[in-house]
């Protein structure tokens, strides 16, 4: 080969290698596209992450619209009951009560001449069925009679002097008390021993009276 030839071709490898080289991005070129492929993938995760909240949120709303419903109907439903509970509440007393209605017309309609203790018998009878009704639904009696008068349950109508029982001891029932559980329906009206007057005290009573 010749000189020149030599010459000439590697001429044209240098310039095939210069386009080459000028075919491929620079440097500030090449960094620009690098900063705007970073940017899309940061845009595309960005989106990615609102599309989940945005999801979330929908999922968030619709419980929370089901839960409004549900409290919606609950209301409704409580509202209904306790409307049931004051109309119907004392159903079951009521039917309780009735059988001894029922003895109380009958002893009614018991001629009066005829068999008088077996009225009275009758009516006790009753009574104690009374008691019997109003002690399933938690209604209980007093005790008074002989025990120490107590203010919480027991109302002091008169006082009476008494010998056989100790001072402020209930003496006698006037009108029997009740409980209700462990609430006071009313106080038992009673009279409470008291202690008898000596004959000084007596006389003084009347020196004070004259």
């Amino acid at each position: 080969m010749k000189k020149g030839d030599e010459t000439v071709k590697r001429s044209g490898e240098n310039r095939g290698e210069d386009v080459h080289r000028s075919s491929e991005p620079q440097g500030p070129v090449k960094e620009s596209k690098r900063r705007k492929s970073k940017k899309e993938q940061e845009i595309e995760t960005l989106k990615s992450e609102v599309e989940a909240k945005t999801k979330l949120a929908d999922e968030n709303y619709d419980r929370f619209l089901r839960a409004q419903a549900e409290l919606e109907n609950y209301k409704k439903r409580v509202e209904r009951e306790k409307n049931g509970l004051v109309k119907y509440g004392n159903e079951e007393l009521i039917k309780a009560m009735l059988p001894v209605i029922d003895n109380l017309e009958r002893a009614l309609d018991h001629p009066a001449g005829e068999n008088p203790d077996g009225l009275i018998e009758g009516i006790k009878i009753t009574i104690n069925q009374f008691h019997q009704v109003l002690e399933k639904f938690g209604v209980t009696r007093i005790a008074a009679v002989g025990k120490p008068f107590d203010p919480s349950k027991h109302e002091a109508m008169m006082q009476v002097e008494s010998s056989e029982h100790e001072p402020n001891t209930v003496v006698s029932e006037l009108q029997k008390g009740y409980f209700l559980n462990d609430r006071l329906l009313r106080p038992a009206m009673v009279s409470v021993a008291r202690c008898p007057k000596g004959p000084q005290e007596d006389e003084e009573s009347s020196g004070s009276s004259g």
